[in-house]
This record gives structure tokens, sequence and C-alpha cells, in this order.
């Protein structure tokens, strides 16, 4: 059984989908409060699966899920826009809209789940806005397009836009993808920061052992939709090379 008092835990989950393919085989882990949780594996290991799991964008096979002491999949439409707003969701590729400001794009995150916003609501919105891109470096861009940002500022935007709520776990997809590695340091002490200032649980999603190894205290080694083993991070062990699963064990100094 999973334990609901966790961010998230997961007990024997198995995901199939309907072409017959088995995206996770019999997955049970936890993600301790306050820690930074690394995801790791290759292409086609399952990492998507569970972050959709997550999310609640998909429905385990077999198995139960607990995301901050419920199941996604049972909740009604309502329930789980309330749930996401507890939930932070850094993108792959940011998903920015190119129409709006800085400041618009942040405060998308904050409309969910509230239709209605009385004056009170809408100033401690705005207020929250102002905070969580003063807390990313990009308080004097507010009112910039995202066409008008860098890359790295683009995905500094994300993290604001998944703070903002004030979320209790924080979901990061491969948050470094296609930085260059000035840019990608910048991210990943944000997100150490967001840790350590506001108590913030982070899962990390990532193919790059060099993020785990930088941020993480345990990590999910994946192989093929199954949960090899997960590890205590430590310092780096040389050995030769191998798989995959060998370099991880290695580099991450298990």
């Amino acid at each position: 059984m999973p334990t609901p008092d966790l961010p998230v835990s997961l007990a024997g989950v198995d995901v199939t989908y309907p072409d017959g393919t088995r995206a996770l085989s019999n997955v049970g882990v936890d993600v301790r409060d306050g820690e930074i949780f690394g995801v790791i594996g290759e292409s086609g290991a399952g990492k998507s699966t569970l972050l959709g799991l997550l999310t609640g964008e998909l429905t385990a096979s077999s198995g139960a899920v607990s995301v901050l002491g419920t199941d996604p999949a049972r909740l009604s439409p309502p329930e789980l826009r309330a749930l996401r707003r507890r939930i932070g969701v850094v993108f792959q590729g940011v998903h920015l809209l190119a129409n709006r400001t800085v400041r618009e794009n942040v405060a998308v995150q904050l409309a969910v789940g509230t239709p209605r916003r009385t004056p009170a609501d809408r100033r401690e919105h705005r207020s929250r806005v102002e905070e969580a891109v003063r807390f990313v470096g990009l308080d004097g861009k507010l009112d910039a397009y995202p066409a008008q940002l860098s890359g790295g500022q683009r995905q500094r935007v994300g993290i604001a836009r998944a703070l903002v709520s004030r979320p209790r776990l924080l979901l990061c997809d491969e948050p470094t993808s296609s930085l260059d590695a000035t840019t990608t340091d910048g991210v990943l002490e944000l997100l150490r920061e967001a840790r350590d200032r506001f108590g913030t649980t982070v899962v990390v999603v990532t193919h790059d052992l060099a993020v785990v190894r930088r941020i993480c205290d345990r990590v999910a080694l994946f192989e093929s939709g199954v949960l090899r083993e997960v590890l205590t991070v430590g310092p780096a062990v040389e050995r030769e090379r191998g798989s995959y699963l060998d370099r991880a064990r290695r580099e991450l100094g298990a």
C-alpha cells in the first residue's frame, strides 16, 4: 500500500497502453518531504509515463498511486484542478504563451481552479506573481514577451509559473535540456533554492546523470518500465564504462 502522508507514493503500479505496450511494471517508490528526487533512464524507460501518473494525465492499470495524499485518477475534474494548484510543473520546452507577457504567463497557474476572483484575490495574485518573478531574477522583465527572452530566461519564467501557487510538490521534466552549461547551473540552483527556502519537494525527470549528481538526494533508475533500484546520490566513483545503469551507479556514487 502507498504511504499517503508522503508527497508521492506508488505501490505495485503497472501501466499498459491500449496497444498492449507495458510502460511501467510493478513500480513501488516513495518520495520524501523536502527532498530532491531524481528519475532517470534512457528513452523508453518509463520516465514520461511516471510523470503522467503524478499529474493525473494517465491512469494506472493496476496498483496504487498517492500524490499529496490522493490518487489523481480518482478525482473529479474540479478536484483534479484543485490538486494541480498544489503541484508545480516545469515542462520540457517551457510552453510559454507567445502572446502574453512574463507577468501574464506566470499568472496562468493562479487561474487554475479559481474562475471567480475578487479584487482582493487579484491584488494577492499580482503580489505573488511579482514575488515569483523576483525569485527567479527576472523582475525587470515582467512586461516582456517570450520572444524577447533568452532560452534560459524562458526556463526561469517556467519555474516562476510553477512556483507561484507555492506548491508542496514541484515536478520537472528535463528542466535543463537544450541549455548551455552556465544557464543549466543557474536553473539547478533555483530548484535547490526552491527546496531550501520553501520546503518544496522536487522531482526531476531527466536522462542527464550530471543533473542528478548536482542536485538530487536520491534517484530512481528505470529501465524498460522497470524500477531497477533507488540510490542515494554520493561522490562519483571511477570504474570501467558499461551499460547506462552501470554508468549511473558509478557516476552517482552507488
